[in-house]
């Protein structure tokens, strides 16, 4: 069969597309696409070996971290053990917050502390000669300053009365323990706050006191420290007729007090009644340490300041009985 010219000219076409095929194969990546799925080059070995390499590198990078975790708590225990070390060595506690009662009763004792006695009274009381507020009342000695009282009384507690009232529509604001006025002058209006205080250490002793300042905590301070210059002893004991015990829970008779236009009358009452009067005249009666009493009162009450005076009057009457 004989070779025509364009036989051969398909032939080396072929040639040509041949080599070109084999040389586009040795410029190619070394990774070859057969049946869909892309293969490497490389042998399995060499694959198996990058694997384990990336595995351990993964490896030693938690175990690093696991050992810094643990150099930390470590770190951590050493501080805390050498800061209670130190603080024990330095004699300070574990600090903790001061709460309010607390920060009060701190300064009352620094105070106390400082105090420097002006009266022959309060010299005795702070040498030590006069141990009992007892003797005073039997001396009939004038206490004329208030440190002599938070020395021989312990366990004296304060509270105050609501004389007071806040701004309210149609009169009817809420009850608070400052009572304020105003004075008119050409500078204009000057306001100042009046507070009445009572102490006591509910075992009969009980004070009243009435302050007044430009300022609400001045004037609290001053009733506290007048509340204690006023201080009284108030016999307690039983006399109600359905009660035969001999504990001093309620009063021995029934007295009658009045201020202004109010009467405030008290009554001996069985254990167990509690105190059946006004919630003001209850926190005088709780100073004084009697739990059962019944009370009667007439007049203006509301006015929480004239009441308060009426039921100490009765109180006072008590300790004008004579055994």
């Amino acid at each position: 069969m004989a070779v025509t010219g364009e036989d051969k000219k398909e032939k080396q076409a072929e040639e040509l597309a041949e080599k070109e095929m084999e040389k586009d194969l040795d410029a190619a990546p070394k990774d070859v696409h057969q049946g869909g799925a892309r293969t490497s080059s490389k042998p399995p070995a060499q694959m198996a070996s990058t694997d384990a390499d990336k595995v351990g590198k993964e490896l030693l990078k938690e175990m690093e971290k696991v050992v810094e975790a643990e150099e930390k708590k470590k770190d951590k225990k050493i501080s805390k053990e050498f800061d209670a070390k130190a603080k024990t060595d330095e004699g300070r506690g574990e600090w903790k917050r001061e709460s309010r009662e607390d920060r009060f009763a701190r300064e009352a004792q620094e105070k106390l502390d400082n105090w420097v006695p002006r009266t022959q009274l309060g010299k005795d009381v702070r040498a030590g000669k006069v141990k009992s507020i007892e003797e005073v009342f039997d001396a009939g000695q004038k206490i004329l300053e208030p440190e002599i009282v938070d020395l021989l009384v312990k366990g004296l507690h304060t509270d105050t009365l609501f004389i007071g009232q806040a701004k309210g529509k149609f009169g009817g604001g809420k009850r608070r323990a400052f009572r304020q006025t105003q004075k008119k002058t050409k500078e204009g209006n000057v306001l100042t706050f009046g507070v009445m205080a009572v102490v006591g250490d509910g075992h009969g002793h009980v004070g009243i006191g009435y302050g007044r300042a430009a300022e609400t905590l001045p004037a609290k301070e001053k009733a506290v420290r007048k509340a204690k210059l006023n201080i009284v002893k108030i016999p307690r004991g039983c006399a109600s007729y359905d009660c035969s015990c001999d504990e001093d829970h309620s009063i021995p008779i029934a007295v009658e007090g009045k201020c202004s236009s109010v009467i405030v009358k008290l009554m001996p009452a069985p254990q167990g009644t509690g105190l059946v009067i006004g919630n003001e005249m209850k926190k005088i009666l709780r100073a004084v340490g009697i739990k059962d009493v019944y009370g009667k009162c007439s007049g203006k009450v509301k006015t929480t300041f004239n009441t308060a005076k009426a039921c100490m009057a009765a109180l006072n009457k008590l300790g004008e009985i004579q055994y």
